[in-house]
């Protein structure tokens, strides 16, 4: 049985009624901080050494060469290649229309401002293995950064117990470009990418879902290099009413389940008839999947059905949770969206499956997770860029604008700030001014 939650009148769902757990535990951090000095002090020999430990297999040469690629290339099908490449060409127009180019004005009196727009240097993305292949998430990673202009990206997975990556995951790669793949998985591969080993030169930033210790070693690696986000479990929350087909509510649940024991998944309905009829649907489609163990165990510990008396209150849930994925399967689900805040990607009526955004729709499927979606976007191209401001002042607009500027300094206590600017007019500073002078004699150093 999936957990219920009945909402009366006038209530509203709280954090406490959903009890989520935080993504990242103590135990993890420390896992993953000692692989990470691990990496740190003895480079490739400990990423051969932990893919011994972790994978069962003993590798010579971590790069993947360019015959596995190509021979990867030739034992996929037709049929996977047609729908990759299709897939592909969906993922770049969508991610094409996110370029922000660079910007310049002028004001009068000689001001000249603006934003640079500069593609980071070198990428890597973090392909995950284990449970299944992901050759969907290699395009979702590599297209934006390839979008923005990123000069490299190279691409870590977990190898297989035959020492091999999955042939789907390095067709995927072939398919966009990539030929720089390296067979390391886990927090040992985030290290690799963030401080460089001999054979894995350092990233700019980190792109790609993992498991609970690659995200661990991300939030570790954080600063030293950039990384997209820390991604817990997948999630899915379909709001539906009494329109909704049980059938596809139970599949959709379903389709987030497999993923993984610790995926959440949510039902919020206007209809207190749904959870029943939806719990049989699944008592029937569990027993088709080949993946039913999973998703049940994921279900039965992380399922929740939350029943609201009306469309507001069921709003107000679908916030509160703010998931990853939001599938809308109601009477005015367009009607619906402007009441929605928090959700990483939207998916509208009931022909619209969150599988069609895994895979070909084309917006990304690197998404927030728990409940981060209040602050957080989907991967895309801003991602894989850095902007700088940009100012030049011609000596005229220094005189309008700079005494304001020395103001500013004078009451911060800046001396250098306010002569920089007085120095180029000509000025004579104040004899009263107390720049310089700190009234803070606790002896720590300015902010900035």
């Amino acid at each position: 049985m999936i957990r219920r939650i009945d909402l009366a009148p006038g209530t509203k769902l709280t954090e406490d009624q959903l009890a989520r757990t935080s993504s990242i535990d103590a135990e993890v951090l420390s896992v993953a901080a000692r692989i990470i000095d691990e990496v740190r002090r003895r480079d490739d020999e400990a990423l051969i050494d932990y893919t011994k430990r972790f994978d069962g297999v003993e590798l010579t040469t971590l790069r993947v060469t360019a015959e596995e690629i190509s021979d990867a290339m030739t034992s996929v099908d037709d049929e996977f290649l047609d729908a990759i490449s299709a897939a592909a060409s969906a993922i770049e127009d969508f991610h094409a229309r996110q370029v922000t180019q660079s910007w310049f004005t002028t004001h009068e009196g000689g001001i000249f401002l603006g934003q640079k727009v500069t593609p980071l240097s070198r990428v890597g993305i973090y392909v995950p293995g284990g449970r299944a292949c992901y050759p969907s998430s290699v395009l979702m990673g590599a297209i934006p950064a390839l979008v923005a202009g990123v000069g490299e990206v190279v691409m870590v997975a977990p190898p297989d117990s035959s020492g091999n990556i999955n042939p789907y995951t390095l067709a995927a790669a072939a398919i966009v470009g990539i030929d720089e793949i390296y067979k390391v998985g886990g927090a040992q591969a985030i290290a690799a990418l963030a401080f460089g080993t001999q054979s894995i030169p350092r990233v700019d930033k980190i792109v790609g879902p993992g498991n609970a210790y690659v995200t661990a070693a991300k939030k570790l690696v954080m600063g030293d290099c950039g990384i997209d986000m820390l991604a817990g479990p997948s999630e899915v929350l379909i709001l539906a009413d009494e329109t909704a087909v049980p059938l596809f509510v139970a599949i959709d649940l379903m389709a987030q389940a497999e993923h993984d024991p610790r995926a959440a998944t949510y039902l919020v309905t206007t209809d207190p008839d749904l959870p029943a009829e939806v719990e049989e649907a699944l008592s029937v489609l569990l027993g088709e999947s080949p993946r039913g163990e999973i998703t049940a165990q994921s279900l039965s510990e992380n399922g929740v059905f939350v029943v609201c008396p009306d469309m507001s209150t069921a709003l107000d849930a679908v916030n509160l949770i703010a998931p990853e994925h939001l599938e809308i399967q109601t009477v005015d689900a367009f009607h619906l969206l402007s009441g929605i805040k928090n959700a990483g990607a939207i998916f509208l009526g009931p022909w619209t499956p969150e599988s069609v955004g895994d895979y070909v729709a084309g917006p990304n499927h690197v998404l927030p997770t728990g409940g981060t979606a209040r602050f957080s976007n989907p991967l895309s191209v801003d991602d894989f860029v850095k902007k700088s401001s940009v100012l030049s002042y011609s000596f005229e607009a220094l005189e309008s604008e700079g005494p304001d500027a020395m103001t500013f300094a004078n009451r911060e206590g800046l001396w250098a700030h306010e002569a920089a600017i007085a120095l180029r007019l000509g000025m004579v500073l104040s004899e009263d001014d107390d720049l310089g002078e700190d009234d803070d004699d606790s002896g720590g150093s300015e902010p900035r």
